[in-house]
């Protein structure tokens, strides 16, 4: 069977707890205006818990939640490690190395149960996932276009670019941004903004005013004009 073309991204972040899953999430509410089968992917969950006696991930959760369609949970999901630590620490702690290639597996099968496939990496674009590859080496060999969440406060500029400079190293593009208030107090929001329009050469998708308690379905993504049509 030929390998459909289904619309898919990978979604990074300048580091960890910047809303990778709530970019994800909102993603995939703006792909579902225009297919009908779209489905988030979290390829390395770290960090458990326990709902209906069956061990689970809140970003997991977070995706399914926003997906159109069901899909097998080895396929959304195929590495759930129980402890909140770095991947590479906890697939040691666990027993269970990372395997790359079993994930891009798991991704192609995925692309041809959906219309679009938002893929959402763990922590910042170069986490460990063992002592040898990291986010990077997964990113790569999904070969798909990043979207890159920067969390706004201070410091992020400098991990801005440095993450700018690491997925173009790879041979990836970025396929655009955005910028999450998370720190509310930050000063010179806008100026900070201005600066990574100049300075990322990628799309600025959305600008997300910080929330209290956020809600992927509020907020409003101008997804890439290639990304509302329907896959070939």
């Amino acid at each position: 069977m030929a390998e459909r073309r289904a619309i898919s991204c990978f979604v990074t972040g300048t580091d960890t707890g910047v809303g990778k899953t709530l970019v994800s999430a909102a993603l995939l509410h703006a792909l579902a205006r225009h297919h009908a089968r779209v489905v988030g992917m979290k390829p390395v969950a770290a960090g458990t818990c326990l709902i209906h006696h069956t061990e689970t991930n809140d970003d997991v959760l977070a995706l399914r939640a926003a997906s159109t369609c069901s899909v097998p949970p080895a396929l959304d999901n195929p590495v759930l490690l129980p402890d909140a630590v770095s991947p590479h620490i906890a697939a040691a702690r666990a027993g269970r190395p990372i395997d790359i290639a079993h994930i891009v597996a798991c991704h192609r099968q995925l692309v041809q149960l959906a219309d679009a496939v938002v893929v959402e990496g763990a922590g910042g674009f170069l986490v460990p996932l063992s002592d040898t590859e990291t986010g990077a080496d997964l990113a790569q060999a999904l070969d798909l276009p990043v979207v890159l969440v920067v969390g706004l406060r201070l410091g992020c500029l400098n991990h801005a670019l440095l993450t700018q400079e690491a997925i173009r190293a790879r041979g990836l593009r970025l396929a655009g941004w955005v910028a999450n208030h998370v720190d509310p107090a930050m000063l010179a929001q806008d100026d900070n903004i201005d600066f990574l329009r100049q300075r990322l050469g990628a799309p600025l998708l959305a600008n997300m005013a910080h929330q209290r308690v956020p809600d992927a379905r509020t907020l409003t993504i101008e997804l890439p004009p290639a990304w509302q049509q329907a896959p070939p």
